[in-house]
């Protein structure tokens, strides 16, 4: 596989409730906002919002150049240490979202059977316009021999949620062929995520003491606002340093 120019971001929360779905917005925007920086171009393809303005789950994809070895080490789970805003006794609780990596793959790179493919449509839920909800725009394609489902729901047409939904399964079935091609990458991969539990960490957000903690490479940084501002290259420059 040639590098990627591009990536699909998967941001879910984990465990922790509202203020895990609170702390899954975090990350959307702390990503999204050093797209910006680096002057990317991103997309939502899919999101599931809570009522009190967190994230189930967010679906984007972006491209730019070198994006993926700048953002491949942030899949994993990542954990908050804070004050929830509904907190009235002052305690900090300690709440996860997961986030995942994956490479876009280009359609020559993976062959996918149009009878391996059940496509739907139906009415968009998400953002894109006074016409998007009216109309059954939002497609969902399931890849019948591995069960893995996509929907893309943002785009004004089917055919481009079409063409999206196709990019996600693309990626994905990249991501599964390299688990069995390779063990190792397979339990990499595999760990990347796990089930979201507050032990399965690879990096602390700790707002009481204003510090990010990597617990791969081991280091600590103290500007804990500015990161989440989108200022990511400290960390990004510390895992380019390790390799």
């Amino acid at each position: 596989m040639n590098t990627p120019r591009g990536i699909i971001l998967e941001i879910r929360a984990g465990t922790g409730g509202d203020e895990a779905a609170l702390f899954a917005m975090d990350l959307y925007k702390m990503y999204s906002k050093f797209a910006q920086y680096q002057g990317w171009k991103q997309s939502v393809i899919d999101s599931s919002q809570t009522t009190i303005g967190g994230l189930k789950e967010i679906v984007l994809e972006i491209d730019g150049p070198e994006v993926y070895n700048s953002l491949k080490n942030e899949g994993g789970v990542h954990r908050v240490q804070r004050i929830p805003r509904t907190e009235k006794n002052g305690r900090v609780h300690t709440s996860t979202s997961s986030v995942a990596v994956l490479p876009k793959i280009e359609a020559s790179e993976i062959k996918i059977n149009p009878a391996d493919l059940e496509i739907g449509t139906t009415r968009s839920s998400g953002p894109g316009g006074q016409n998007v909800n009216k109309v059954e725009t939002a497609v969902r394609v399931v890849h019948k021999p591995t069960g893995i489902m996509i929907l893309s729901q943002t785009q004004r047409s089917q055919s481009q949620n079409k063409e999206k939904a196709m990019e996600i399964l693309r990626a994905k079935l990249y991501e599964r062929q390299q688990e069995q091609q390779s063990s190792q990458i397979g339990q990499q991969r595999r760990e990347q995520i796990k089930n979201a539990e507050r032990s399965d960490k690879i990096r602390t957000y700790n707002f009481p003491q204003n510090r990010i903690t990597d617990h791969r490479i081991g280091k600590s940084w103290h500007n804990l606002e500015e990161i989440l501002d989108g200022k990511l290259d400290v960390i990004i420059k510390a895992f380019r340093k390790q390799s």
